[in-house]
């Protein structure tokens, strides 16, 4: 038996992060080594790819799996929006949102408390 919200999600998310980048479905096709129609086979509904050819895409994404499916679970929360807007920041503002959320949770030390 076939859970088709997931088959739908990996064809949404591979066309949403594909026209984010503003890459053909037959370019990324042929960047991944494949026929010009594969891509079009996986987001039309036609087939899915298998696990390895769907880590081959989440790879060609420079993505994590982890990342790859954050928006299964997150939608449109507040959490999600948060992680989304985390993932434009530069390793200097990441800790300063550290800090943060270390002192709004009282792990840091008393001295930078003020």
């Amino acid at each position: 038996m076939t859970d088709t919200r997931y088959d739908e999600f990996i064809r949404t998310r591979i066309t949403e992060l594909r026209m984010k980048r503003s890459i053909s479905e037959h370019r990324m096709s042929l960047e991944l080594g494949k026929s010009g129609s594969y891509i079009r086979g996986i987001t039309s509904g036609a087939a899915l790819p298998s696990l390895k050819e769907l880590f081959n895409i989440i790879t060609y994404f420079d993505m994590t799996p982890v990342e790859f499916f954050a928006p299964i679970e997150n939608n449109d929360t507040l959490y999600g929006k948060l992680c989304e807007r985390l993932k434009e920041l530069d390793d200097v503002d990441l800790e300063k949102v550290d800090t943060f959320v270390d002192w709004i949770t009282k792990e840091c030390p008393e001295e930078m408390m003020v």
